[in-house]
């Protein structure tokens, strides 16, 4: 099948990253292990740490939705156990099941998640987005952070 024919538009710009080339890899083929018996729309999320590392999540669904777990909380969980660090490249893609792994588009991550990553997000963290790559504050203006806590 072809792979940037049948992507959106706004997929296929951010397509055009070849320093995201190895983390839209590593999320298509996670994206393929997703536990997604109800929706059926598979999600991959990749990350590169300050170190070098590769870490990925893919989404786990459950019966009692709001249990669900999204793509990004596997990879911060693999982040973590991993020995911790901060992200500095992120990608994260998605697509119904029936779609081959090359076909799964560029997605941005749902508010939760964006607050998720602003947590373990090194200062210049870029995340690629259908629209190409943005700055962790353009995906999440004004986040809430540990600095926002009281003593």
């Amino acid at each position: 099948m072809s792979t940037s024919a049948s992507l959106p538009p706004r997929a296929r710009a951010a397509e055009a990253e070849p320093e995201f080339a190895p983390l839209l890899a590593a999320a298509r083929e996670i994206a393929e292990r997703a536990y997604t018996p109800y929706s059926r729309f598979r999600v991959g999320a990749a990350g590169l740490t300050e170190d070098g590392r590769l870490v990925r999540g893919c989404n786990v669904e459950n019966a009692g939705y709001g249990v669900t777990l999204c793509a990004e909380c596997g990879m911060i969980s693999e982040l973590i156990a991993g020995g911790g660090g901060k992200l500095r490249r992120f990608v994260c893609v998605g697509g119904d099941e029936q779609l081959g792994r090359e076909e799964r588009a560029v997605v941005m991550p749902c508010g939760r998640c964006r607050q998720l990553l602003s947590e373990h997000a090194a200062p210049d963290l870029v995340v690629l987005t259908p629209e190409g790559p943005r700055s962790m504050d353009a995906v999440l203006p004004q986040a809430f952070g540990p600095a926002d806590l009281r003593p």
